[in-house]
């Protein structure tokens, strides 16, 4: 039987069977410390060579950042926020007019990841649309909240400004022309995941979302200013993120780290939950073209460093993501082009 959205009906008193994890891949919250050194990069700075050097740092030893005056407005940002929570409020039958648990569907609400294909759920319900271009997808998208089209609209059209600027300062904190990532991208779509995940009587038997990296380019997250729940991997053990107030949290994705010919890390990230509060993140999502082509870029084997990667298609790896389950390991991993190589990008992060 599948699992019904955790959002409607009775808070639960006691875990379902079907949500908790063996006991070697529980999340250990006990064992979980402050990432007291989160890189946060100051877009407003005029040092563009500092900008650089910040990101690449961050980039290449954490996978992710935290940005600051990004130029996404605050009134729009909580506008956001009150519209997924006012969302996730609706009567269970107005919501489960968009349940499916098809991941083809442009505009779908479901639960957990892959219900079709999990044998432990997550705890989590979320909301996934596309987005851009906006043209195309905004008829299909609910016209509750009655301002959902409008606010949703005005949102999405800064954070891909701020992503597209983002991968700018990523190419060219790599040595490449600043528009050469943009270009290899093609027409990039864009996604939305707006996740709620709902007091859990047992957190530490589950997760909102295992460990886990993102598919596509880069990831500019919102997180819950009031309730933490974002968990990064870095030298062996998870690190709790703290919300920093105005600020989104970046993250690498997968084809970014092929891009970079790994010099990148795609981020391993997971989310947890409480007892006690709702949590709501707002997740958006560069991606590349279908027909985009992944290849080492020529400056960064020029010298003779071999390519890591087998060249590939985004469609073809975004078909590859979705076949499996989350927390198995690194879907890069199938496209190295040396697969005696150890390349150390999928730890055992539920093993510990």
């Amino acid at each position: 039987m599948e699992p019904t959205l955790l959002s409607t009906g009775a808070l639960h008193k006691n875990i379902p069977e079907n949500y908790i994890r063996p006991e070697s891949q529980r999340p250990k919250l006990s064992l979980v410390s402050d990432c007291e050194d989160v890189p946060v990069i100051d877009l407003g700075i005029h040092d563009h060579s500092q900008k650089l050097k910040q990101v690449h740092f961050a980039s290449k030893d954490y996978g992710f950042f935290q940005v600051i005056n990004h130029g996404v407005s605050k009134e729009i940002v909580k506008a956001m926020q009150k519209m997924g929570r006012d969302f996730f409020n609706l009567p269970a039958e107005e919501k489960m007019k968009l349940y499916s648990d098809d991941p083809t569907k442009t505009v779908r609400l479901s639960t957990s990841f892959n219900v079709k294909k999990e044998e432990v759920h997550n705890w989590r319900d979320y909301l996934r649309l596309h987005c851009w271009p906006l043209e195309q997808y905004v008829p299909q998208w609910p016209s509750n909240p009655p301002s959902f089209k409008e606010i949703l609209s005005m949102y999405i059209r800064e954070v891909r400004a701020l992503g597209l600027r983002i991968e700018e300062l990523i190419s060219e904190s790599l040595g490449l022309e600043k528009d050469y990532i943009k270009n290899v991208l093609g027409d990039q779509g864009q996604h939305m995941a707006v996740n709620y995940y709902p007091p859990c009587p047992e957190p530490e038997m589950t997760y909102g979302l295992p460990g886990h990296t993102d598919p596509n380019a880069l990831t500019i997250l919102l997180q819950d200013l009031q309730v933490s729940g974002l968990q990064i991997y870095k030298d062996g053990k998870w690190l709790a993120v703290k919300p920093h107030p105005d600020a989104f949290v970046i993250n690498i994705g997968d084809q970014l780290q092929a891009l970079s010919n790994g010099i990148y890390k795609s981020v391993w990230h997971r989310a947890v939950v409480n007892t006690d509060k709702p949590r709501l993140s707002v997740a958006s999502f560069l991606c590349p073209a279908d027909n985009a082509l992944i290849s080492a870029p020529p400056p960064l084997t020029a010298d003779g460093t071999p390519a890591v990667y087998k060249d590939f298609t985004y469609l073809e790896y975004y078909k590859t993501f979705w076949s499996r389950n989350l927390d198995q390991d690194h879907c890069l991993e199938l496209f190295l082009r040396n697969k005696e190589c150890n390349t150390s990008i999928t730890p055992m992060i539920d093993h510990q």
